[in-house]
């Protein structure tokens, strides 16, 4: 039984490569109009790291018939929402409008896809630098544990793979940041045939489909970006261990590895695994490390879907009273139980239903569903294939999910990084 509910779903491809993908749903009178740019910090190189992100916040500042930060003001006017995100591998930017101000959503995002440039000026780029590094100073430097994040890819994925820097950017690179690296930047990688359209909501289809060709169509392609292939660091020869001191108050141990990349099958049996180990009060990492040793205040488990490669990573912060070294332990001991046997009928059940309850709400979202959507064309021309992304999860025995911690979670592979208090560290 398929798993999912199908969507009904069309595909189009203009004459300069915009992908477009429409999915009618007239339940509610909203579209959700999203799209991805195939770019992310991993397209940046060493000395010019944060371009991706920088831009993310350069295309709210004006375009050419745009004012700056009309952008948002001419969206939220009509009632609607907009953001963009940027990561490793793309940028995206969306607006969930009233079904009848589609082609105002349109517009905005065609005015900055083709006419930027001539807004651009050294003022706006001076002043979103400036952003931007505070940006960085709120969410990395002066927050507790903030730097672990990047230190992690750092040592998970060492040069000259494109995850090794941080997607916010090295605060040097961004200040020697020039209007010249911008715009080349912008001409590379902005445009119609590097990025996905995807419509959600409530549209007829063909008039959708005139009016994005209306805005879209005479968009000129760009020099053209060459599709990545997964690909993953060298495992390493021996654990990477490093300890870092944070102006933290209790220790914090992060252990990861670098895994398969998103799409493939042992990344979807790893992501069960994420569950069976840490989602709930009865998983045994919490059941053991928080609630009977109480080692730990809190633990966790996550898996990344990333395009080149993945993370998996697991964060425990030790309790007050508790010994790190004997928090690890028990980490370890816990990993070594998940690679000895495969997870029980009722823990892999219990898995299968955090993933369909997640998926499932997603798909309720407009917005979401949509960026779903656009993912499944940015990554791998396929749309269609969301349809059948629970099956994939479903489809994963147990025995695969004791493979993926016996072959992909060895102590050798991982990276284990303690962040701890100034104090500690001295």
């Amino acid at each position: 039984m398929h798993a999912s509910p199908r969507l009904p779903l069309e595909r189009h491809r203009l004459d300069n490569g915009l992908r477009i993908v429409l999915q009618p749903d007239r339940a509610l009178p909203l579209v959700a109009v999203n799209l991805w740019y195939h770019v992310g910090s991993r397209n940046e190189r060493p000395g010019r790291t944060g371009l991706a992100h920088l831009f993310e916040h350069m295309l709210f500042q004006g375009s050419g018939n745009v004012g700056t930060n009309e952008h948002f003001r001419y969206v939220q006017q009509v009632g609607g929402v907009a953001n963009g995100s940027t990561w490793l591998d793309r940028t995206n930017y969306y607006e969930t409008m009233p079904s009848h101000h589609l082609d105002l959503a349109l517009w905005l995002e065609s005015d900055r896809m083709g006419f930027l440039l001539p807004a651009l000026d050294q003022a706006k780029l001076d002043r979103q630098r400036d952003v931007v590094l505070n940006e960085r100073r709120q969410t990395v430097d002066n927050q507790p544990y903030g730097r672990a994040g990047e230190r992690l890819y750092e040592l998970s994925f060492p040069l000259p793979h494109p995850y090794h820097w941080p997607v916010l950017g090295y605060p040097a690179d961004l200040e020697a940041t020039t209007l010249e690296d911008v715009e080349s930047f912008f001409r590379r990688f902005y445009a119609p045939d590097n990025a996905v359209l995807t419509l959600a909501g409530d549209f007829e289809p063909p008039r959708a489909l005139a009016s994005i060709e209306r805005y879209f169509g005479d968009l000129p392609r760009g020099p053209g970006v060459e599709a990545p292939s997964p690909r993953p660091p060298p495992r390493p020869i021996g654990e990477r261990r490093e300890t870092m001191a944070d102006g933290v108050e209790l220790t914090r141990i992060y252990h990861a590895w670098t895994l398969p990349a998103y799409g493939q099958r042992a990344w979807y049996a790893a992501d069960l695994l994420t569950s069976v180990l840490a989602e709930g009060k009865s998983s045994p990492l919490y059941r053991e490390l928080v609630y009977e040793r109480q080692l730990a205040q809190d633990v966790g488990v996550y898996l990344q879907p990333t395009e080149l490669a993945s993370m998996f990573l697991v964060v425990a912060t030790a309790r007050p009273e508790a010994e790190p070294n004997e928090l690890e332990r028990a980490l370890d001991d816990q990993l070594a139980a998940a690679a000895a046997r495969p997870p029980t009928g009722e823990e892999l059940e219990r898995a299968r239903n955090h993933v369909r309850v997640d998926f499932l709400q997603q798909l309720q979202s407009l917005d979401q569903r949509a960026d779903l959507l656009s993912q499944q064309t940015t990554y791998f021309d396929a749309p269609e294939r969301l349809d059948g992304e629970l099956n994939l999860y479903l489809d994963v025995a147990a025995e695969e999910i004791q493979a993926a911690a016996a072959d992909l979670l060895r102590p050798e592979h991982r990276v284990a990084l303690r962040v701890v208090p100034h104090e500690m560290g001295a």
